[in-house]
Order: C-alpha cells, then structure tokens, then sequence
C-alpha cells in the first residue's frame, strides 16, 4: 500500500483525534507558566535558549506535544523510505488495514501503544530529574519512567509490560531513551503497523531551542520487521497551560461500533 492510500484509509480517524485533541488542548489556558522566556508584548519566546539543568545537559521539562496528530508512523518516514515489514508483519498489517482496524486496543481503551501513539498524538509532560525522566501522558492518563541512573536494559522481563521497561542516557545534546519488554499487545499506530514481545523503540530527543525539540524513533522488532527503521517528527513546547485528566473508560461507546469489513 503506498504512503498516500494508507493516508486516505485514516482520513477519518485522523479528523476524529484532531478533534478531540483541540477540544483538550484548549481547556486550562491563561495561567502563564512560570519562570519560561517571554517577548516584550509577554508572549512566549519559543526561539529562546535551551535550557539547561544543574548538569549542564538540556533541560527537556515541560509539556510538549506535535503539531502533526500522527495515526500512521510511516508519514514521519523519509522520503522514499518504505516500513519493511516481514511476511508475518504485513500479514498482519493488511488483515488490520481489511478490518477497518475493528481490533485496536485504543478503541477499546487499553493502552494506546506507548511511547509511540501516546507521544505523536496527545500532550505529554517530561519532568526530568537526577535518575530518573518522568513522562505524564494526556493520553488514558498513564505515565512511565525513564531510569538514567546508569543500569542496563533487563536481560529477561518476568512482567511484560503495555508500555515496556525504559532507560536513559546522554549522547552528547541528545537524550537517548531505550525501551524493551513489551508485550506483544501494542499497536505502533491507528492504520494497525505491528509490533511484537520482541520489540525494541529508541527514541532521539533533541532540543533545538526552548520551544523546538526534535525526535527520531527507531523501531526493532525481528518477528514484525526484517530491519530497524526510524519515524521522525517534531514536538513543540506547550505554554500556559496544563494536562488534563483524560478517562476513556468513562462513557465508552466506540468498542461495539467497531465491525470490520
């Protein structure tokens, strides 16, 4: 399927999550968050410095989210790039994309696949720490941890998890987290690309200034995918406002409209 037919197919979903972030986002506004780098007329200076913490490394904190709502990952692909999919990978991927997607976790409000759609779709706050970086996601209201106190990666996961086991460190400028121990229920987005028990994500935070932060997402996964690839995107720093709690148990009433063919 190419770029652009997988892009039709999401069409609709992609209007219905637009919409639904707007009306989130525009709640819990004209606090002015403190202590961040405003113009002369008081507005924020998103080409300010980046901020550094006690350790002289950037400063990540605070709430961010991406100005493009992604549903489909390989729309962050480079130009030219195709997802390469094992057999079994696009197997799957074209029983989900014939289903209209009826058996996505998210429409029946699990785990909406973290890091990948919990970060591209929905506001997120990093609160990073020594030892650890925090992440509140708007999205069903979860949060994870990011330990960078210099452990590895577990060699064997007893429990694994929705949202796997993540790790931190710094590459010079750039915040380096890596995340295993997943397990196999995830969805890396709305179209349906698969993801496996053995999925590893990297993910590549970088800020440019104070209101830009670039993120490469690198994906493996030998069951789903015969070679890592990235998905790139870019995040933007949400001033003067706040997350809001987000319950999609409350009220739920996509799961039994969700038929398939």
């Amino acid at each position: 399927m190419t770029r652009d037919a997988r892009r039709g197919a999401v069409a609709a979903a992609l209007l219905v999550v637009a919409v639904l972030s707007t009306n989130a986002t525009a709640q819990w506004q004209g606090y002015p968050t403190p202590g961040i780098p405003r113009k002369a007329d008081g507005t924020f200076d998103a080409s300010a410095p980046v901020p550094r913490a006690a350790d002289g490394k950037p400063d990540l904190s605070g709430i961010w989210m991406a100005p493009r709502i992604r549903v489909d990952l390989s729309q962050g692909m480079k130009r030219g790039d195709a997802v390469p999919f094992t057999a079994e990978g696009k197997r799957i991927f074209d029983e989900r994309r014939a289903t209209n997607s009826k058996d996505d976790p998210g429409a029946r409000c699990l785990p909406t696949g973290i890091p990948v759609r919990a970060t591209l779709q929905t506001p997120f706050k990093l609160l990073q720490t020594p030892g650890v970086t925090a992440i509140l996601y708007e999205s069903r209201t979860q949060f994870r941890q990011i330990l960078t106190d210099g452990r590895p990666l577990p060699k064997e996961v007893d429990w694994p998890a929705w949202q796997g086991f993540s790790v931190g460190r710094w590459d010079g400028e750039t915040f380096v987290v890596e995340t295993m121990g997943f397990n196999g229920k995830v969805w890396l987005d709305q179209v349906g690309t698969p993801a496996s028990d053995a999925l590893k994500i990297t993910e590549r935070f970088q800020r440019r200034d104070y209101g830009h932060m670039d993120l490469e997402m690198i994906i493996e996964d030998r069951k789903m995918y015969s070679r890592p690839w990235s998905t790139f995107a870019e995040l933007l720093f949400q001033p003067d406002t706040e997350l809001l709690e987000y319950i999609c148990e409350e009220n739920e009433r996509d799961s039994a409209r969700m038929v398939g063919k």
